[in-house]
């Protein structure tokens, strides 16, 4: 075998690692950013759900003379936390993937974590969001009455996208110390 020969078989396996490389870390980051989208589009369609039920109470109560209720912002705001959520494990996934020792290893774990943690915050902020919607219809129609149990209904469902995040954070690998790298 010629040094042309070896040369030219060591950098087609070089290349092709490299290339393997490349679809691993593609796979993690595609983990990263869905589960920061996923979470963002679940807040979105939540926070919407609950805010066009407060703009339509808030026009009922404006047209009747009534003080408008501020408690509806309350309730129309709090599916926003799951996008927060997600932040943090996209943010502890990204620095996992950064690290060349675990990261490419990891890429398919970090995938799944991204996607399960999307879908987890995603699903409970936008049913947070449609308990809300219903919470401000009630507290509209009732005159108000009842705003503790809806934050608390509201609680229970924020609880899910709590679970999400720290069950899926016991998944991520943890980044090898820094002291013992030296």
């Amino acid at each position: 075998m010629t040094v042309i020969t070896l040369l030219s078989n060591l950098s087609s396996t070089i290349l092709a690692q490299a290339e393997s490389l490349n679809s691993l870390t593609f796979m993690g980051q595609f983990g990263v950013v869905m589960a920061l989208g996923l979470a963002a589009l679940g807040s979105s369609i939540g926070i919407g759900a609950a805010g066009q039920a407060a703009a339509g109470a808030w026009g009922k109560e404006g047209k009747s003379g009534k003080t408008l209720k501020f408690t509806y912002i309350i309730l129309l705001g709090l599916p926003i936390s799951q996008t927060l959520y997600a932040m943090i494990i996209m943010n502890k996934i990204g620095d996992v993937l950064n690290n060349p020792e675990i990261g490419p290893a990891n890429a398919g774990l970090l995938l799944g974590i991204g996607i399960a943690t999307g879908l987890g915050e995603m699903l409970s902020a936008w049913m947070q969001g449609l308990v809300g919607a219903a919470g401000v219809r009630s507290l509209s129609e009732s005159d108000g009455k009842g705003f503790a149990f809806l934050l608390i209904a509201m609680g229970i469902v924020e609880t899910v996208g709590i679970f999400t995040m720290v069950f899926l954070m016991g998944r991520i690998p943890a980044l090898p110390d820094v002291a013992a790298a030296m």
